[in-house]
């Protein structure tokens, strides 16, 4: 396929560009460099890669690209709740009105896939902390990045039976971990082992509260699943990307780091209120496309630790490795 992958220099996507480019795909990216694009330098000499330095809010760019592609990854965004936080007007601007005519334009040049990078920071708080939630349960955004989200998700879904050559699919990601071409260091479990290897303390608010969590490779291979399925199995269905035993609590993540750094001090802020706090089931993914995950959270630990300890990287709290 032809695929436009925006976003494509950022954590996931510059994970995902290599693995379509090896897939046989060809793949433009469009970005607009906010964290830089040296992540987009192994793939600077393939044949089938082609990059455009732009801006999702460009809607004539992107309308441009268009002619031709067969399937759109929507990656581009204002990524998390700080970020978002910071700059509201921008995130409505990149994260809502850009994706909203990013679809409309996908449509009138004949796109068939569309997979858009939700999250599951839909689900906000379950109300019965017990339980998981799934695709089907009752989403609560508690921040602009989530309703956000949401809102392109309700518009995807909508436009799913309008047109049956139109295969809009929303991917709703676990929180995701683990080494990529553009690092990271401000995602939790990132955090927490760069945290406790060099600083040697960490401070951890809510260590109770549940998230679940997903390797970027795996992440990457989950947008390729959903690519390579047959339309019928995708078109207009939400799915949580993720491993249902990969749900962990702050706690648990600090027990699994501390072999890796025995002498840091954890400093636990008890909180008894957190918007977000969600146990999430994947089977849906798992039955419908048989997708599974090939690193663990533990193993993503040991991958970040490694990192760390390599002295590849010199300045942990360069702006480059935070949103």
């Amino acid at each position: 396929m032809k695929i436009l992958v925006t976003g494509g220099a950022g954590y996931v996507g510059s994970t995902l560009v290599p693995l379509l480019l090896a897939e046989g795909h060809r793949v433009t990216v469009v970005d607009s460099l906010l964290h830089g694009g040296e992540a987009l330098l192994g793939v600077w000499a393939n044949p089938a890669f082609e990059f455009v330095r732009g801006d999702v809010r460009d809607h004539g760019q992107v309308r441009a690209l268009l002619p031709g592609v067969d399937a759109v990854v929507h990656l581009a965004a204002i990524v998390g709740d700080p970020a978002c936080a910071r700059d509201p007007e921008l995130s409505r601007a990149v994260n809502l009105e850009s994706s909203l005519a990013l679809i409309e334009e996908s449509r009138k040049a004949g796109v068939s896939r569309f997979i858009f990078a939700s999250t599951c920071s839909n689900y906000g708080r379950m109300t019965d902390p017990t339980s998981y939630v799934d695709e089907d349960s009752e989403l609560s955004p508690v921040s602009l990045y989530a309703e956000t989200k949401v809102a392109i998700e309700k518009t995807l879904l909508q436009s799913a039976s309008h047109n049956g050559g139109w295969c809009p699919t929303p991917l709703r990601f676990a929180t995701v971990f683990g080494v990529s071409n553009r690092m990271r260091f401000d995602l939790t479990v990132n955090e927490f082992t760069m945290e406790m290897l060099t600083k040697k303390h960490l401070i951890v608010f809510g260590e109770q509260f549940w998230r679940p969590y997903i390797h970027v490779r795996d992440a990457a291979r989950g947008i390729a699943k959903v690519l390579a399925a047959p339309v019928e199995k995708v078109s207009g269905k939400v799915f949580n990307v993720g491993s249902t035993d990969q749900n962990f609590q702050k706690q648990q993540l600090v027990d699994m780091i501390r072999p890796h750094a025995p002498d840091a001090q954890v400093e636990f802020v008890r909180k008894q209120e957190d918007p977000r706090d969600y146990r999430v089931c994947f089977s849906r993914i798992q039955q419908a496309l048989n997708f599974q995950i090939t690193r663990t959270v533990a193993e993503g630990i040991e991958e970040v630790a490694h990192l760390v300890r390599s002295n590849i990287i010199c300045d942990f709290s360069d702006k480059r490795f935070r949103n």
